[in-house]
């Protein structure tokens, strides 16, 4: 199966990081990488939990739309929160009823002691299926 990189405008440039945003296959599946609350250099834009929740959602939104897809597309979540607790648990929870309703992707989620940069709060990675 072959596949192709792609690292949208609108999003920061992730390869002095190590990682592209997006993999498109020759079949069915789309890969986005983990997307957090970045700025247009990389780093993290907002100090609050729920703003990068918000931020993160938006920018795999825009990942989503690089590869022709939308969130609703979306089939797998694996979602990183530093230091989880019951209160982030709701936030989430929150965001992902606000996008997807009651029909959420499956989802995998992962507390962590910290992310990729200072001051990340959460992360979000998933695979979409093309219709």
């Amino acid at each position: 199966m072959t596949h192709r990189i792609i690292n949208p405008e609108g999003l920061h440039d992730p390869l002095p990081f190590g990682y592209s945003h997006v993999a498109v296959t020759s079949g069915e599946l789309v890969f986005i990488a983990g997307q957090y609350a970045s700025d247009a250099t990389g780093q993290v834009s907002t100090p609050g939990f729920a703003d990068q929740v918000d931020a993160a959602f938006a920018n795999l939104r825009t990942a989503l739309a690089a590869a022709g897809l939308e969130l609703t597309h979306v089939v797998q979540l694996r979602t990183h929160i530093v230091d989880h607790d019951l209160e982030k648990l709701a936030v989430l929870g929150k965001a992902i009823s606000a996008i997807w309703g009651d029909r959420p992707p499956v989802q995998t989620l992962t507390g962590v002691a910290s992310l990729a940069l200072p001051g990340m709060l959460f992360e979000v990675d998933a695979v979409a299926a093309r219709p």
